[in-house]
């Protein structure tokens, strides 16, 4: 069967737009909390905190690219994009997770990657939705606009019940349909079955080479988390930098040879701003304290 997004494409965009950047958020996250990453009111070690910060950032970042990757797919299949973004009568801002025209019918979808919010998140979920449907019946007076609340992952069905009575009245008072789907459910209901099944061989070869743990060392690839980190705002690196005795244990984890550091004093010494030679000597003192045996 010939593929609709090459293998390569699919597994170099979730790559870059998961795994880029993470050094940088992380370091980021630390010099803006230090104190959740140390201190003895924590059930864990700044290890294990370091890690939880990255799933969590991984996990946020795969729901966010599975719907850049669906776009992708419905504009493929020849599905009109629309515009997403549109301001309801109360004055909020709204973002539509995919809005498109197929077959004469516009689908208002709210994607999310798996059905397990509590009682409180749905409710105020489920209202913005019902006002993404009434803005775009607005927005599009003459046309048939149908709302889908669609879960990626058909293995978490927490709160079916409750959107499929929720749905039911919804539906019922804008006079459209009101779809709740998991998993395959969406690209059958489309007739594009096809893309579910390639999206699942697709994710299930890319998991096959991915770590089972985030790569946490700096120094395994100090050339390439350097060029990660080199633009960090001087704000941020200050913060850091003067953390350095609270974050001893960070650092250690972080940069344990210091081979990223030596390249960013480098870096920051070649800078003309004077912030940076600020930093270049904040930065030697966070080295010579590294590299001493305690």
């Amino acid at each position: 069967m010939t593929e609709i997004i090459k293998y390569e494409e699919f597994r170099n965009f979730l790559n870059d737009y998961i795994f880029e950047k993470s050094k940088i958020k992380l370091l980021k996250s630390i010099s803006d909390t230090p104190e959740r990453y140390v201190g003895i009111f924590r059930p864990t070690k700044p290890k294990g905190k370091i890690l939880q910060n990255l799933f969590q950032s991984h996990e946020i970042k795969f729901g966010d690219a599975m719907e850049i990757i669906i776009e992708r797919y419905l504009t493929l299949k020849k599905c009109e994009q629309l515009e997403k973004k549109y301001t309801h009568i109360d004055g909020s801002k709204l973002n539509i997770d995919q809005c498109f025209r197929n077959n004469n019918v516009i689908y208002v979808v709210e994607q999310k990657l798996r059905d397990d919010h509590d009682s409180s998140k749905i409710r105020g979920q489920v209202l913005n939705f019902e006002k993404k449907l009434s803005t775009l019946q607005s927005n599009y007076p003459n046309e048939r606009i149908e709302g889908v609340m669609y879960f990626i992952d058909p293995d978490l069905k927490k709160n079916t019940n409750y959107y499929l009575d929720v749905f039911k009245k919804i539906s019922s008072d804008y006079k459209t349909e009101v779809n709740l789907f998991y998993g395959s459910e969406f690209f059958d209901y489309l007739n594009f079955s096809d893309v579910w099944e390639e999206i699942i061989e697709h994710l299930t070869k890319w998991r096959e080479g991915i770590p089972e743990l985030p790569k946490i060392n700096f120094d395994s690839a100090p050339k390439s988390s350097f060029e990660e980190i080199k633009n960090m705002s001087p704000a941020d690196y200050r913060r850091l930098f003067d953390n350095y005795e609270a974050l001893v244990d960070i650092y250690r984890i972080l940069f344990p040879k210091c081979a990223t550091l030596r390249l960013l004093y480098d870096y920051f010494l070649k800078q003309e701003a004077e912030i940076y030679k600020t930093l270049a000597e904040k930065l030697d003192i966070v080295i010579n304290n590294n590299l001493r045996k305690f």
